[in-house]
């Protein structure tokens, strides 16, 4: 019955939920057993000698009708399953007739059955795939009787196995529509979590692009944003000079360059994806004392710094959050604690943690007041992403504390007898 015809693989042509039932991926072995049992059934039409060499040699040319029928039309329609019903229904008519014309002639033909009955419970439902198969089981046996009028042992032997061929179908019917539902649900199954999964790799690649646009908006808010203000802040300082006090003028035109070089490393150092230019071949402590530096040449206020505890390399992100702490702390000094106001740096070096704590003498702030702005967010969720706390006290009048505290794993001892290489 199956020939050697090329047709698509049916895991790559189908795209609907049949793609991945069992069914289709051993297709091929239904072709073998579909031709096994058309072969058979075709030798014993033409090999025996009632009723002649004539009616036989009908019945084996009308059986052969079946084999292309099925190569052109139902492999195609069985692939297709139950998603084509109209083509299979047709397609099962055909074979009916290419069987039940035969069977009333050659009792033989009825060995077909054992092929027939797959693809009607491939193509039909249980109820209507049952009621065909009494019908093809019960119909060949009725023509052959009333065509032969055999005697009433051989009609009981052929109703016998009629119902054994009955039997036999509704029990594999069965087993293969078994198959395929549970392969339709295993196929919803693997659908449902290939659109699972692909949901939680778009929500996974958006909660990334969020997280480092988040990212990108602290450092530029904390490198460049600060830097431009700086810079606007000197400008109107030397607006207010050049007239009066070149001199002065002159040293904010030089501190606005330097400014606007510092900020041009940390934008390379952003672009690069690198660390702060602060950090890069130093430590936290000579970076934060080169911050306090810049602060006192912006403001004229005294910035104080001061290193306790065992100073030794952090972790990058552990020394990242605690300069850009002290960044936005002194910003935040420039910007709203009043002139001549003092700062204290504090870099705390503990066993197990680094504290820093600014504090400074200006204006300081309401905590019940609410107060906009991105600056001390930012400062508190890169604490939490550090696995850190920040706490932020200010009194009217007494000014503002800042306080950042970050895990650290606690340093190695150096092996008994040997000195450490710190």
């Amino acid at each position: 019955m199956p020939a050697d015809v090329p047709l698509e693989e049916p895991s790559r042509r189908l795209t609907g939920p049949l793609a991945p039932d069992v069914y289709f991926h051993v297709y091929r072995r239904w072709d073998a057993y579909y031709a096994i049992v058309f072969v058979a059934t075709l030798l014993f039409i033409v090999s025996g000698s009632d009723p002649g060499p004539g009616p036989r040699a009908v019945a084996a040319a009308l059986f052969a009708a079946a084999a292309p029928w099925y190569v052109l039309v139902g492999r195609r329609v069985l692939l297709a399953g139950e998603e084509d019903r109209r083509r299979g229904l047709l397609y099962l008519a055909g074979l009916t007739v290419f069987f039940l014309l035969p069977s009333a002639f050659v009792g033989e033909t009825r060995i077909a059955l054992f092929a027939l009955a797959p693809q009607c419970f491939i193509l039909l439902r249980l109820r209507w795939a049952l009621t065909a198969m009494a019908s093809l089981n019960l119909l060949p046996v009725v023509a052959w009787a009333l065509v032969r009028r055999p005697d009433p042992h051989d009609l009981f032997l052929n109703s016998l196995f009629a119902v054994v061929t009955l039997a036999f179908s509704a029990v594999l019917g069965s087993w293969i529509i078994m198959v395929i539902d549970q392969s339709r649900e295993r196929a919803a199954l693997i659908a449902e979590l290939e659109a699972s999964r692909e949901e939680v790799a778009r929500l996974s690649a958006a909660h990334g692009a969020l997280a480092e646009r988040e990212r990108l908006s602290r450092e530029i808010h904390d490198t460049l944003a600060q830097g431009f203000t700086s810079l606007l802040m000197l400008v109107q300082a030397v607006e207010s000079e050049v007239e009066h006090d070149m001199p002065l003028a002159r040293r904010h035109l030089d501190l606005m360059a330097r400014t606007a070089r510092e900020n041009l490393a940390e934008a390379r150092a952003l672009v690069a994806g690198a660390g702060p230019a602060d950090l890069d071949g130093g430590s936290l402590p000579d970076a934060v004392r080169r911050l306090a530096v810049r602060h006192e040449d912006q403001s004229g206020a005294p910035a104080r710094v001061e290193v306790s505890g065992a100073v030794r390399p952090l972790p990058a992100a552990v020394e990242v959050v605690g300069l850009r702490t002290c960044q936005e702390a002194l910003a935040n000094v420039r910007r709203h604690a009043g002139p001549r106001a003092a700062v204290a740096l504090e870099l705390d070096y503990g066993e197990n943690a680094l504290r820093v704590r600014i504090r400074d003498t200006g204006r300081g702030f309401d905590p019940a007041v609410p107060h906009g702005g991105y600056g001390l967010a930012g400062l508190r969720a890169r604490a939490r992403e550090a696995g850190g706390t920040a706490e932020v006290r200010g009194v009217p009048g007494e000014g503002t504390t800042v306080a950042v505290e970050l895990p650290v794993r606690a340093p190695v001892p150096a092996p008994v007898g040997k000195e450490s290489t710190r």
